[in-house]
């Protein structure tokens, strides 16, 4: 069979992104029940509510043995209050061995939990999410009634995580009057096999003109799916400033209504350094990362308790030492 040339595959994205399609997708694997009327309406902004929180997590591997790997995980908290900013919590780091039999400690350790016959493939992601869903929930319960807490992404975390606890959280979330949304940056949704905001911000700019804003359902969860079922949930996509160069998709609980939702969410997203995204997420994003420099600094941090632990050196190097990258500086 010959090669696919990179002509051929240009043209092939060329018409995905071109041709259009009606068929709407979540290509992640996602179970959702897509609306019949996916079309951008206008969006007012209203007022900014008293106290905002946010959430996101970060993650990075310090020590990779192949079969063995020293992952470092953290959650980010963020509040605003009437503008202000007055909480940044980085989030404690949290060590985790992954391989050689060591993940299911690891996600023991998480106290969500996680059933254990679950798989533990890419189990990285499932250590980062549980992070940032006790973060979240801590979120709920400190806010005050009419809080709104922004988690990064969307409300349907890694799916070893269990429904029930999802559950509480947002159950907990409606009886505090606290309104929890997701906002993803860069969604999987699709349309025709194309990326389903890109075509719609397109269709409100010729609507609406190239400062609206605006929003629309896109989905929501199945109901008969028992793993979904106890915390419905729905997804709208929505351009939260004049200047923002992207629409996000946006996860509400089910009986939220979404635009006077969307409404309050657009007041804390006109930044001028990130128009069209929650401010509070920004700081959430930066808090939460897990930079070059900081891997490093646990990577020196790790290799002192090795010292004290008495392991060689010559044992460490032949187990972590990155081969590609000294074959490359060679």
């Amino acid at each position: 069979m010959p090669a696919v040339t990179l002509e051929a595959a240009a043209a092939r994205l060329a018409a995905l992104l071109t041709g259009g399609g009606a068929v709407l997708a979540d290509p992640s694997g996602s179970d959702l029940e897509f609306d019949a009327d996916v079309r951008p309406r206008p969006l007012a902004r209203s007022q900014a509510p008293a106290e905002v929180w946010a959430v996101d997590g970060g993650q990075c591997v310090v020590a990779d043995a192949r079969c063995l790997q020293l992952l470092v995980t953290r959650a980010a908290r963020v509040r605003f209050r009437h503008g202000c900013c007055e909480l940044e919590d980085e989030g404690p780091l949290e060590a985790h061995i992954v391989g050689g039999g060591e993940a299911r400690a690891a996600v023991d350790a998480l106290g969500l939990g996680v059933s254990t016959d679950a798989s533990l493939e890419g189990v990285a992601n499932l250590l980062r999410d549980g992070g940032e869903w006790r973060a979240v929930a801590a979120c709920v319960d400190e806010a005050e009634p009419g809080a709104l807490v922004l988690v990064d992404g969307d409300l349907v975390p890694d799916w070893r995580i269990p429904s029930r606890f999802i559950a509480d959280v947002l159950a907990r979330a409606a009886a505090r009057r606290v309104l929890l949304a997701g906002v993803t940056k860069h969604s999987s949704l699709a349309r025709g096999g194309a990326p389903l905001l890109g075509q719609l911000e397109l269709e409100a700019e010729a609507a609406f003109g190239p400062r609206a804003q605006w929003w629309t359902p896109v989905a929501r969860t199945r109901p008969d799916l028992p793993s979904q079922g106890r915390h419905g949930l729905q997804v709208v996509a929505a351009r939260l400033d004049p200047d923002a160069r992207f629409a996000f998709r946006i996860d509400l609980p089910a009986d939220a209504d979404p635009e006077p939702a969307l409404a309050m969410i657009s007041a804390v997203s006109n930044d001028a350094a990130f128009p069209g995204y929650p401010y509070p997420l920004t700081v959430a994003d930066r808090l939460a990362a897990c930079p070059p420099w900081l891997r490093q600094e646990v990577r020196f941090e790790l290799d002192d308790l090795f010292d004290q632990a008495g392991v060689p050196w010559e044992v460490r190097d032949r187990a972590f030492a990155d081969r590609h990258h000294l074959m490359e500086r060679a």
